[in-house]
């Protein structure tokens, strides 16, 4: 029932906030939320980018809920998760009057178009015939692909993936921004400055570097060979495509402990938490549950095989498809460390890493681990407050209503800023000073060989040792390791050492 008008001195919702609370919607809050009332346009911008915006009286869409799909499209922006919950329920014989009444209108092909789109069923009406194509999405707004001609409405589905899994990644300043620094290009002007013989040494170093910095975030310490294993894999990301359900499963026997491989998308309903105290768990996040696994793991490698022929970024490709599947927690094991690998292997693929380099991307995460974890929380925060479950004391999980729709249709816009940020970060500190660390340590090794003609391997203990005491080895090593090395000796290789490093 639609609420009864307020006086025209009263601010009141309209666009996505009128329907949301006109059809009951229990959905994430929308990025732009819109009012109408006062006598003059006001617009807040909060620190985490959501903007209020206030318009005058003369901008009320009008008292019936359909109303106002036109002033959400044109003021608020896309929103499917919104539009979905709506098409679930509005009366469709109310929402083909309100089509037919104006059907060649932009905003109201767009709707028709949507829902034929998300609930698969035609509306009874007749295909267009004339006037021009449009856009489904304004891609000076939004991240957009190359688009498919839809005849039937002459829309453009321009978007970033199919129905069963579409994301949206918005332009914000702060993403044209990092667009226009040209990161890319910046790297390759700082590789000019290496020697080739020394990136090539350098980047096997930077290999073995990114598998540890991958485990550590999870708090995984591995031996030697499982280290060595995970760099190896990560040197062929640039070559293969691994988003596909054969690849993925392949690919996640290959990074976990044989005994915990999945022969396919898990059966089971899986959750990310923490034992706070006894038989105690704290809930951080709940991933889809399996029976809709498939379609939505579907639609995620549909998404990617839209994006990747496409003028999308290569940053904003990663982003959406590295973190939608660390939403979707596909696997029992292991699906963090395969969505850092992903944002390597479309990277590469997509040609923004030069050819042969990889970026020390997880070492900038473990290094700013809230930085890291604060996309993944705007995501998770609001879908926990949402999800209705129990919990039983063997710690299984049980979900008690339908949650596919929450993972369907993400804003993936603040992930795509972090990704950039910490590529940004890469490129401009971590890489800079690896391989500024790595110059160093040829060069002291060549200025201790001068001193005295050791085994490479003694001077890489001599070197390390060192640099973990301040420029100076211990007497306690020096009596165990190097006890046939003179005085002087110990004291010219100790100052080739602070030379480099202090």
């Amino acid at each position: 029932m639609v609420k009864k008008r307020p006086g025209p001195s009263a601010v009141r919702p309209a666009g996505y906030s009128f329907l949301i609370q006109q059809f009951d919607l229990q959905v994430t809050t929308h990025w732009h939320v819109s009012e109408v009332g006062g006598s003059k346009h006001q617009k807040n911008i909060a620190a985490d980018g959501h903007i209020r915006e206030v318009f005058p009286h003369s901008y009320w869409p009008g008292d019936e809920r359909l109303d106002h799909f036109e002033f959400a499209l044109k003021y608020d922006g896309m929103n499917l998760e919104v539009l979905s919950g709506i098409f679930s329920q509005v009366d469709t014989d109310e929402l083909t009057s309100w089509i037919t009444a104006k059907p060649q209108g932009q905003y109201t092909r767009r709707i028709w178009y949507l829902y034929e789109w998300m609930t698969g069923e035609q509306l009874p009406i007749d295909n267009l015939t004339q006037g021009n194509y449009i856009d489904l999405l304004n891609k000076d707004k939004y991240y957009t692909t190359q688009g498919k001609m839809i005849q039937r409405q002459r829309i453009r589905d321009n978007m970033l993936g199919p129905s069963s899994f579409c994301p949206l990644v918005r332009k914000t300043e702060t993403l044209l921004k990092f667009e226009r620094s040209q990161l890319s290009q910046r790297c390759r002007h700082i590789l000019a400055d290496y020697r080739p013989e020394f990136l090539r040494r350098a980047i096997s170093y930077l290999y073995t570097k990114e598998a540890k910095s991958s485990f550590a975030i999870e708090h995984i310490t591995p031996n030697a060979s499982r280290t060595e294993r995970f760099a190896s894999l990560l040197q062929v990301a640039e070559k293969d495509d691994f988003i596909s359900k054969d690849a993925l499963v392949d690919l996640q026997n290959r990074i976990v402990d044989p005994r915990y491989a999945n022969k396919d998308y898990r059966h089971n309903q899986n959750y990310v938490g923490e034992t706070v105290a006894w038989q105690r768990e704290r809930i951080h996040y709940i991933s889809p549950q399996p029976q809709n696994l498939n379609d939505l793991m579907e639609g995620l490698i549909l998404s990617h095989q839209k994006m990747d022929p496409s003028q999308v970024h290569p940053v904003v490709h990663a982003a959406v498809i590295a973190f939608g599947l660390v939403f979707m927690h596909p696997f029992d094991d292991g699906n963090g460390r395969i969505h850092r690998f992903l944002i390597h292997n479309i990277l590469a693929r997509r040609g923004f890493t030069p050819e042969g380099l990889i970026f020390p991307i997880s070492a900038a995460m473990l290094n700013d681990l809230e930085r890291y974890n604060a996309p993944l929380e705007s995501f998770s925060k609001p879908l926990m407050q949402r999800i209705d479950y129990t919990l039983d004391e063997d710690g299984q999980m049980t979900v008690h209503h339908q949650t596919a729709l929450y993972y369907r249709y993400p804003d993936m816009t603040p992930m795509a800023e972090a990704l950039f940020s910490f590529i940004q970060a890469t490129i401009e500190k971590e890489l800079v000073e690896e391989l500024n660390f790595l110059e160093n340590y040829d060069a002291t090794k060549q200025a201790m060989q001068e001193i005295v003609d050791m085994p490479d391997q003694r001077i890489d203990f001599f070197i390390r040792f060192c640099l973990q005491n301040n420029g100076i080895i211990s007497p306690k090593k020096r009596n165990s390791h190097f006890s046939e090395l003179t005085d002087d000796e110990i004291e010219k290789m100790q100052a080739a050492i602070q030379k480099a490093y202090h």
